[in-house]
């Protein structure tokens, strides 16, 4: 039996990947904002995992609760048309869909390095070209627009696993892509988006299809540092490393100021 915590899993593809290995009899920590979609999961932790301080508070209770953590699954995100910046300063998407899996990632690494065959499986669009970081603007403060925030966070979920595989080379870090999948589409549409995405759902595949690449590389890692999948088809991962190594630098020196 396997313990495995879950971010964004209580909607769409998180909660198709709660629900089978809470099915298959698997200890599932399930992270969330919506108490009512937290409901059919005993190990519910609510959470706004876009607050900097929600996430460490939820790492801390994770490590007290679980000394051993076998998976950790990054799925959680929520697009946003306008621009939203949180209590603590940051841009939101960015804030949700990237400092909140570093935050995990790197706070369950004890936890993680207990288990016999840790991995850490972040959804976030490897093998799709993306533009450079907004180096000196993470916030986008001076050109939001939602597909751009969601480019830069997949762009700094790249780099993210580079740096924490150089990190930790005893946890397989593996990066996702599942393709277009009819899923819940968390978020606030402007009709453009929304037409775009209603198009997604109709003409995806099933969310079953769609998590059945995850549920084999959670249950068999590949057992290396680094890897990155596109819909089941392994690709090489991008290794800037360089430019990994600023992200890390530069989250660091964010988180900080921001303690």
């Amino acid at each position: 039996m396997k313990t495995i915590v879950i971010s964004g899993g209580t909607d769409g593809m998180g909660r198709a990947l709660a629900r089978h290995y809470q099915d298959r009899g698997d200890t599932v920590v399930v992270l969330g904002r919506d108490p009512d979609k937290g409901a059919d999961f005993p190990g519910f932790i609510r959470t706004d995992l876009s607050s900097v301080a929600n996430t460490r508070k939820v790492v801390a209770d994770i490590t007290e609760a679980f000394p051993v953590v076998d998976a950790l699954v990054l799925c959680a995100r929520h697009f946003r048309s306008a621009r939203r910046q949180t209590a603590e300063g940051f841009e939101s998407t960015f804030a949700l869909e990237y400092l909140s899996r570093f935050l995990l990632g790197h706070g369950l690494a004890c936890s993680l390095n207990r288990a016999g065959k840790p991995v850490i499986v972040n959804v976030s669009g490897p093998g799709v070209p993306k533009p450079e970081i907004h180096w000196d603007d993470t916030g986008l403060e001076r050109g939001y627009d939602g597909v751009t925030a969601q480019m830069q966070a997949g762009r700094a979920n790249d780099l993210l696993g580079v740096d924490f595989a150089a990190r930790f080379d005893s946890i397989s870090y593996v990066l996702v892509n599942p393709g277009a999948v009819a899923t819940s589409f968390s978020g606030e549409y402007d009709a453009a988006t929304l037409a775009h995405v209603e198009r997604l759902k109709k003409f995806g595949k099933p969310v079953a299809e769609g998590i059945a690449p995850i549920i084999a590389l959670v249950d068999e890692p590949p057992g290396v540092p680094l890897s990155a999948f596109v819909e089941g088809r392994r690709i090489v991962p991008d290794l800037d490393r360089v430019a990994a190594a600023r992200l890390a630098d530069l989250t660091h020196d964010l988180l900080r100021s921001h303690a």
